[in-house]
């Protein structure tokens, strides 16, 4: 009875550990399988490849194309040069390129730790409530945005693993305890985010010290020597921006406010133009199916302020999405801190329906007890899609069959289960919806329609084996904006071509989609 008991306090790691695992191979599943994308993916590589041929003090400072690179810090570059130095080692030749699957090794392992993170968070907040643990875990693990943007060269996944970190440090504070450990990895959780997107660290902290102040356990934190540790482990991220500021002068704010917080909270750019309806339909298009009783976590968590998980993933929530929505600047990656506090609220929701417990949570419980046969609705209109596409009944996207199958599958029978009166064929229930979407994620990520943009714009790179017959010629694009991913498949600069300033120009090749040229100025 005694270890019964003992095991209650303790976190469900198997299934966490599991759930990672999944996440891993998710992340790693035909990795290198499409060319690096626009603007993003390409300028990090090319940052990160610089990055790797400097030496001494000058590897702190990144550069593209010789030049002072100081859109962002250089976290993930260090790390992603440290991945082309590990494959030089191995492939003597250094003029290739690293492979696409070498640039985005680390930043798809590091976007997959918010998975097991998640769940530790929400154990924090919920002690004992293993099944809203594993289920907090599940839901990062399944979410389409999560599995998208972590698996490629952008900050987004590896900054949401970071904020994770960070939430779990502060949610393990406890009172009459040495909180000195907790307070350094808080500290450094800081540091890694000041060394990637670093005016996200405003929220990202602000999001979880309310909490501490709600809780009004605030004041024996802030009077606590514990504090200290926090702020040794922010030397670093500190460090490098003071070395940037002493290095480029007013030119290193370009960063907080040129390229950072200011054009973001001003500035509209392209595909801005639908402004905060960008990240709301981004929800709409990724939260499925653990959308539908998001409502319902909103309203558990706003009800039960006085709980600990009331306050954080209340706040959490309200914070991260009131400093979103109302930026001038909206790209579908902006959203993605969001998906955190979203799994936070959506978590115990999930729980109870596998528990059912009448006590629990009385508000909104009818409506929640109906979410399964809507889920199981869903998924049955989705095979119903499927097998069409399947037979050629629909004229479109038969390559998208084994994807729809699987999740659609999944949904409808694990949804039903998820209805049945006993709960261990409810525990079922929950496990086929899951199986059945990460099954169509596998296939999803090993097709060619993970990142979508290739579908948007033209292959860049039979243009650089074009281009690599010309070595010593100054070439020029038209008809198309310049492509970072074609410089960086070309290993050099491809400006875009202007007829205002470039005089005695020679046409190379003229498509529909672009023009090369070699001028003389």
């Amino acid at each position: 009875m005694t270890e019964r008991v003992s095991q209650n306090y303790r976190p469900p790691i198997l299934w966490i550990f599991l759930f990672w695992t999944i996440a891993c191979v998710i992340a790693f599943i035909s990795l290198g399988n499409l060319p690096l994308r626009d603007f993003d993916e390409a300028t990090v590589a090319r940052v990160a490849l610089e990055l790797n041929q400097k030496s001494g003090l000058d590897r702190l400072l990144p550069s593209i194309w010789d030049e002072p690179y100081l859109n962002k810090p250089p976290g993930l570059h260090w790390i992603i040069s440290f991945a082309i130095w590990i494959r030089q080692k191995f492939q003597h030749n250094i003029e290739f390129l690293p492979s696409e699957f070498c640039i985005r090794f680390f930043p798809a392992l590091f976007s997959t730790f918010v998975v097991p993170l998640g769940g530790l968070i929400q154990w924090n907040l919920r002690p004992k409530d293993r099944i809203s643990c594993i289920t907090t875990s599940a839901i990062l693990l399944t979410l389409l945005p999560i599995v998208r943007y972590g698996r490629m060269a952008m900050l987004d996944g590896t900054q949401l693993s970071a904020i994770a970190f960070l939430w779990f440090c502060l949610s393990s504070i406890e009172n009459n305890r040495s909180n000195k450990v907790k307070f350094l990895g808080a500290g450094f959780a800081c540091s890694f985010m000041l060394l990637l997107k670093a005016p996200v660290i405003i929220p990202a902290l602000l999001a979880s010290l309310l909490p501490l102040i709600w809780e009004n356990r605030s004041r024996n934190y802030f009077n606590n020597l514990s504090w200290g540790w926090f702020f040794y482990g922010l030397i670093p991220g500190f460090a490098w921006h003071l070395w940037n500021v002493f290095s480029y002068g007013s030119g290193a704010l370009w960063m907080w406010w040129g390229d950072g917080a200011g054009r973001v909270l001003f500035k509209e750019g392209s595909g801005s133009e639908l402004g905060f309806l960008v990240p709301v339909i981004e929800i709409f298009e990724g939260g499925w199916p653990w959308i539908l009783v998001w409502p319902i976590g909103v309203v558990w968590a706003f009800s039960h302020l006085h709980t600990r998980w009331g306050t954080w993933a209340f706040s959490t929530q309200i914070i991260i999405a009131g400093s979103i929505l109302p930026l001038k600047l909206q790209l579908p990656w902006y959203i993605h801190p969001f998906w955190l506090p979203f799994a936070l609220l959506c978590g115990p929701p999930i729980a109870w329906l596998i528990n059912r417990k009448d006590y629990d949570y009385v508000l909104a419980r009818k409506i929640l007890s109906i979410i399964p046969y809507v889920i199981s609705f869903i998924g049955l209109s989705l095979l119903i899609l499927s097998l069409l596409l399947k037979f050629n009944l629909l004229n479109w996207g038969e390559e998208y069959f084994n994807i729809i199958f699987s999740i659609s599958s999944g949904w409808l029978i694990g949804a039903r289960l998820l209805s049945n009166s006993r709960k261990n064929i409810r525990k079922i229930g929950f496990l086929g919806i899951i199986l059945g979407s990460v099954i169509g994620l596998i296939f999803f990520v090993s097709s060619k329609f993970w990142l979508w943009e290739i579908n948007e714009n033209w292959d860049v790179r039979p243009v650089a084996e074009l281009i690599s017959d010309l070595p010593n010629q100054e070439i020029y694009i038209g008809n198309s904006f310049e492509r970072p991913s074609l410089n960086w498949y070309a290993q050099k600069q491809i400006k875009s071509f202007d007829k205002k300033t470039q005089t005695k120009c020679k046409v190379i090749k003229e498509t529909n989609d672009w023009d090369l040229y070699t001028c003389n100025e």
